[in-house]
């Protein structure tokens, strides 16, 4: 387990940081490593984000001494997506195999949780995301074929693309976590635009599907005080409830995001105007 602990930024304070700072405060540049568990837990709204990329041997979730918790899933739930080969999981007497694209909600109170790839030599590459929970609710995969889909965007805005909500209240129930994948068109390079906040929730994002010898530019900040970071193939950055989370890359690529805070309202969102960001 290789685990990091990021304390909350004010966002009068963030304004200061320069290019250094700003990345190493919110961007998570390393998720997969062989047979390892990367992890950071993020003190907005005490969201974890992560990754697990099992191989030659079977990788287990354990707590670790800021959860101040038996075992990891004591007072949380977790969210997972497939990114790379097949992988079983095991939550207790449960099993789940997990296809490329396919999404794996566990509920709080599970001890015994445990990933492992079908074939080591094509890896299973699982990004995960955790919220503290309330109460347990059922473990449940979810395919892209069960999302609630919405279509945005267009070419001629070149942000024409798919948003596969997998993990919110109209698919699986959940205590707070909230999760989903945008897959931008060819030729689309714009995701959430018109950029927003939601001061309700937190949120993380999870690019991947960005060609090698490519990038995405991610944006962040208050609407009037906007900063960037860049960002390469696999990588994850944390939004603070106060910022905007927007990107353009240089090609089309596909993102994952998470969210979790006051309320599972999908559209409680506050818009800014294209026009407004500075």
């Amino acid at each position: 387990m290789n685990y990091e602990l990021r304390y909350a930024s004010h966002p009068d304070d963030a304004k200061s940081y320069d290019t250094k700072r700003l990345r190493k405060e919110f961007l998570i540049e390393t998720l997969f490593t062989m047979d390892d568990i990367n992890m950071v837990y993020s003190l907005y709204d005490r969201y974890i984000v992560g990754g697990i990329m099992p191989a030659w041997k079977s990788v287990v979730l354990e707590t670790v001494e800021d959860l101040k918790s038996e075992y990891f899933l004591e007072r949380r739930e977790l969210g997972i997506i497939n990114v790379g080969g097949k992988a079983i999981i095991t939550a207790d007497d449960e099993t789940f195999e997990l296809g490329y694209k396919e999404m794996l909600y566990i509920g709080r109170g599970k001890k015994n949780v445990t990933f492992t790839s079908s074939d080591p030599h094509e890896p299973a590459k699982l990004y995960f995301n955790s919220a503290p929970a309330h109460k347990e609710y059922p473990s449940k995969k979810v395919t892209k074929g069960e999302a609630d889909i919405m279509v945005l965007g267009s070419m001629e805005g070149a942000n024409h693309r798919q948003i596969n909500r997998m993990i919110i209240n109209s698919v699986v129930p959940t205590c707070q976590l909230q999760m989903g994948m945008t897959e931008l068109k060819p030729g689309s390079v714009w995701n959430t635009m018109p950029a927003h906040v939601h001061n309700r929730r937190m949120e993380a994002y999870f690019y991947f599907e960005v060609p090698e010898d490519q990038a995405v530019c991610h944006f962040m900040g208050q609407v009037d005080e906007t900063r960037h970071i860049w960002m390469q193939n696999e990588q994850a950055v944390l939004s603070p409830s106060w910022s905007i989370h927007s990107a353009a890359g240089t090609s089309n690529y596909t993102f994952i995001w998470g969210m979790a805070g006051e309320n599972l309202d999908y559209g409680d969102q506050d818009f800014s105007e294209i026009t407004d960001l500075k």
